[in-house]
């Protein structure tokens, strides 16, 4: 009789005869499998309608001057784009309008991979609360204890929540889509919502396109764009296309003017556009409704190698995203405008993509724009506009609709982030 194998597997001893044909027999152990959620589940509140569907539901009053209706269509995304006279890819782009943030991170939510129906077993907690929406409705109102009523409201909701007191809401999320200044009015003013100057608030993390250096607890992300790609393939067409245009312009603008004797620089970078040979400036004025039209601008950001980025009505520009989605190279003339803003999406090494003319240089007169940009070499400008191009998938939001995994968008590095920083707080 042939010899024996006994081999010992999982405390249990197995008697094998090797087949005749065989010197040797690999016992190969299972493979068990692995959780590729673990780490990153998220537990999403069931709110009560008037946190958020109510509120979309009355679309015809968040703005007091504008329906808002059709920028909510196709779940947040806006009407599709048609008609661009060949500048815009015919699918993936739409009419977006930047204050639907919270939509779509909450319709992209939906399609999350790792959800939760059990909050014990949740890595973070998402409040789908649209607070900004709700701001918006009562921002110019004169009754200013209105922008806070559904924001206490929901605060004395959410505390009476197991989910709340397991961690006291650290583990919590939300998302705005204002900037940080509307959420934290003080008592001598009448703008925005005190949501964070409330205590339960700085137990939450606080997504949104403009935070501050002294909010710890609140976290930038690109406005949306134009560009909604619900595949891979869509993106990779886009780079190709914004990689092979030909730019005639060094440097262009596009914006107004503002009246606010603090945002003189943004003037003084118009003024000096308007003057260099080299820069296209494409100003937008009260009534010219061309800068509405999305084809019309990234036309002008799309022949251009760079793109001026002076502050708006805030520090941050959703024009940043627009011009580096279409491949154009942002000059900064501060660093709230985006270095110390989006420190999930943009390199550490800022001169890799951008350009950065300080303010008080330009102010004091010490300081050509449209000198420092020749400064650049073809090979320079070059390299730095490959690595816009190489960011535009972080860039953009990805349509809430379809379910893709083929390539992490700002909302999964956004996601991702909160759940870093939840764990390591």
């Amino acid at each position: 009789m042939g010899g024996f194998l006994i081999l010992s597997f999982s405390q249990s001893f197995y008697l094998l005869c090797p087949p005749k044909i065989a010197n040797h027999l690999v016992i190969t152990a299972p493979v068990l499998p692995t959780d590729s959620c673990k780490g990153r589940y998220v537990y999403v509140y069931n709110l009560p309608e008037r946190f958020n569907a109510d509120i979309l539901r009355d679309c015809r009053n968040i703005y007091r001057w504008n329906n808002m209706c059709k920028s909510l269509t196709n779940s947040g995304l806006g009407p599709n784009l048609n008609n661009t006279d060949g500048v815009l890819q015919e699918t993936g782009w739409y009419l977006t309008e930047q204050d639907v943030l919270e939509i779509i991170f909450h319709n992209r939510m939906k399609q999350y991979d790792c959800l939760t129906s059990n909050y014990s077993t949740a890595d973070v907690v998402f409040i789908p609360f649209y607070l900004g929406l709700d701001l918006i409705r009562y921002l110019w109102d004169k009754e200013v204890l209105r922008q806070d009523l559904l924001v206490m409201d929901l605060i004395s909701w959410v505390k009476k929540r197991p989910e709340w007191s397991a961690k006291n809401g650290r583990d919590h999320f939300i998302v705005s889509g204002r900037p940080v200044w509307d959420l934290q009015r003080q008592e001598d003013s009448n703008w925005g919502s005190k949501f964070l100057t409330l205590p339960e608030s700085k137990n939450m993390s606080i997504i949104m396109f403009e935070s501050c250096d002294w909010v710890t607890n609140g976290f930038a992300v690109p406005y949306p764009t134009y560009f909604h790609p619900s595949k891979k393939s869509e993106v990779v067409l886009w780079q190709e296309k914004v990689r092979s245009m030909k730019r005639k312009w060094l440097f262009s603008f596009v914006g107004g003017r503002r009246p606010d004797p603090a945002l003189t620089i943004r003037d003084m970078v118009i003024d000096q556009c308007v003057e260099a040979t080299l820069c296209n400036v494409y100003e937008c004025v009260f009534g010219n409704n061309s800068c509405h039209l999305p084809s019309n601008v990234m036309r002008v950001l799309m022949s251009s190698n760079f793109c001026l980025q002076p502050p708006g009505d805030t520090f941050t520009r959703r024009s940043t995203f627009d011009s580096m989605l279409a491949g154009c190279i942002p000059v900064f003339f501060k660093s709230s405008s985006a270095y110390s803003q989006y420190k999930w999406y943009f390199p550490k090494n800022f001169n890799k993509f951008s350009v950065y003319v300080p303010e008080d240089a330009l102010k004091e007169g010490r300081v050509n724009i449209q000198d420092v940009l020749l400064g650049y070499s073809e090979e320079q400008v070059r390299e730095m506009r490959e690595e816009v191009i190489r960011m535009i998938p972080r860039l953009v939001y990805k349509d809430p609709r379809n379910k893709s995994e083929s390539f992490q968008d700002a909302f999964d590095i956004a996601v991702d982030g909160v759940i870093k920083r939840i764990r390591e707080n």
